[in-house]
């Protein structure tokens, strides 16, 4: 995986932030998301390597990134928080302005990037999101069917964290996740 890539931890405001890079050109960042980690490009990063600086990351608390305990605003895991971490993580690789490529939670983290950093950013690609107010704004019993770990990860630690631990393996995948949204929204009704 990431043939050519190289592996970097870089600490940025005392959060490890994992990386890999690799490619020439204009700089490009790649962030995941959830439940996955920067290893999820695996198969787009060599691509955009030939025309590209590829920077592929986890976010604070997934794959090799940091984990740092969550505050009681769970401030620390903010998509602000997040995305301040990933415009230090690029101006310590030396890239200053740089295009940036987000997935579903890495697109949320890009969103609140370009509204904080705008002169960081080159250009924006957003995929796979609805836009986080239309969704709380909309919700309803289909909404928190398909997304009750919204909900349901944002309980008081450490509840999330004893339902998780005692299963372990229902949570591993996201197509485990996906089965028991699928479920829940069967109870939920149509």
């Amino acid at each position: 995986m990431f043939e050519g890539f190289r592996n970097e931890v870089v600490r940025v405001d005392g959060v490890d932030i994992a990386c890999v890079i690799g490619g020439v050109g204009p700089p490009v960042l790649l962030l995941h998301g959830f439940p996955q980690s920067k290893e999820m490009w695996a198969r787009v990063a060599p691509k955009l390597a030939a025309n590209f600086t590829v920077v592929c990351s986890d976010l604070r608390g997934y794959g090799a990134s940091s984990k740092p305990h969550g505050l009681p605003d769970n401030s620390n895991y903010s998509f602000r928080a997040m995305a301040d971490d990933q415009v230090g993580l690029m101006e310590q690789l030396g890239m200053e302005r740089f295009h940036l490529i987000g997935h579903d939670r890495g697109g949320r983290t890009g969103h609140r990037m370009a509204l904080d950093h705008p002169d960081k950013i080159l250009s924006l690609a957003v995929l796979d999101i609805v836009p986080t107010l239309a969704m709380f704004l909309d919700t309803n019993h289909r909404v928190v069917g398909a997304y009750w770990h919204w909900y349901f990860l944002s309980q008081p630690e450490p509840f999330p964290e004893r339902v998780i631990g005692a299963k372990p393996s229902l949570w591993s995948t996201r197509g485990a996740i996906m089965r028991v949204s699928g479920h829940l929204q069967r109870l939920g009704g149509n």
